[in-house]
């Protein structure tokens, strides 16, 4: 019994002895100190090319009043107690009834000369989803993406049935003309035009014709993680083509044990290496800081494969992460006493 003892007793030591306990790494440790905020909340509105040279003062203070209302309004349903799946899709409204990002109003062309509006939404609760893709009359697409995960037994709803079943839920719908903006317009010329090999030079911030998304992702005062991610897509697209966005896993994602995650880019090369979801299996399975993963996945396995774009992430604890590995990305984020927004890619996070 004796021998036992002294056994036991020079295990505990040498346990004791160790900077970490066996099996846990650093990034587990740091992790497990840190306070929850209160809440936290983060946005996107489309990475690419965005310099500050190409955009007039008066543009950029549209750009940052548009994203401010969006934060603003989202932080408030946050601050008096309501949930992340409310504040998501409130601030998101904002951004898709806004002309200047390509999701909503603003919506891209196709090669068509039509509009082609994508959405989805994750909860980090349970992992319930919702999708809908190539909405032509839905005002704001993020609503029938909830309306997919509360009321239907399916995931992603596309096309005639998507409108039908948005109709169904009495979701507000609009003329197609609705959507019709004389810059989005342009853009889908100029796309044409450049498919013929004519040199163009950027115009007035536009994202270029692979980029274009909006996105939001909550931390509420329940410890609820929520995602959303809305688009016009690509501009001339063809063929009905979808990108990342209403892919669940490769634009969106959330699970109240790791982080949420919006992206924004060159959607087929996030469908490719599924970024949403990368992001959070790194931190379940590789214990990753929320940092780390995110670095990792837009600088490392995005641009070793030729992808660009950006995401923002929110993880359990309320940390916000905004990498982009293109020239700027529409962003923000709020928490308590704190708001950040930025459009270039010199523009630091504090």
């Amino acid at each position: 019994m004796g021998k036992i003892c002294v056994f036991y007793l020079a295990i505990i030591a040498l346990a004791m002895s160790c900077d970490t306990v066996p099996g846990q790494n650093k990034s587990q440790l740091e992790m497990s100190e840190q306070t929850k905020a209160e809440y936290a909340i983060a946005i996107h509105g489309g990475a690419g090319t965005i310099l500050k040279e190409n955009m007039t003062p008066e543009r950029e203070m549209e750009y940052r009043q548009a994203l401010k209302e969006a934060l603003i309004t989202g932080e408030a349903i946050l601050q008096s107690g309501g949930t992340a799946l409310e504040a998501v899709e409130k601030t998101i409204h904002v951004l898709e009834d806004s002309p200047l990002f390509n999701a909503g109003k603003g919506a891209v062309f196709n090669n068509e000369g039509q509009n082609e509006l994508d959405a989805s939404i994750m909860q980090g609760i349970d992992q319930n989803a919702g999708a809908a893709g190539g909405l032509r009359t839905v005002k704001n697409p993020i609503s029938a993406a909830i309306a997919v995960m509360n009321h239907s037994e399916h995931v992603l709803l596309t096309g005639n049935g998507a409108e039908r079943f948005a109709r169904d839920q009495e979701l507000e719908t609009v003329d197609p003309e609705y959507f019709y903006t004389e810059r989005r317009w342009e853009a889908m010329l100029r796309a044409i035009e450049e498919e013929k090999g004519v040199e163009l030079s950027e115009s007035d911030g536009l994202e270029g014709k692979k980029h274009g998304t909006v996105g939001c992702v909550a931390l509420d005062q329940y410890g609820n993680i929520v995602a959303g991610t809305s688009t016009g897509g690509m501009t001339n697209k063809r063929y009905n083509r979808f990108g990342d966005v209403p892919i669940i896993g490769a634009g969106t994602y959330a699970d109240n044990a790791t982080c949420g995650v919006s992206c924004t880019g060159h959607g087929e090369y996030f469908i490719r290496y599924a970024v949403a979801h990368d992001v959070h299996a790194r931190i379940k399975y590789l214990n990753q800081s929320l940092q780390e993963a995110t670095d990792e996945v837009v600088h490392g396995t995005l641009v070793n494969k030729g992808g660009s774009g950006g995401l923002i992430a929110i993880d359990k604890y309320g940390n916000v992460s905004m990498p982009f590995n293109s020239r700027g990305m529409y962003r923000g984020y709020a928490r308590p006493g704190e708001i950040y927004i930025a459009i270039y890619d010199d523009e630091k996070q504090p």
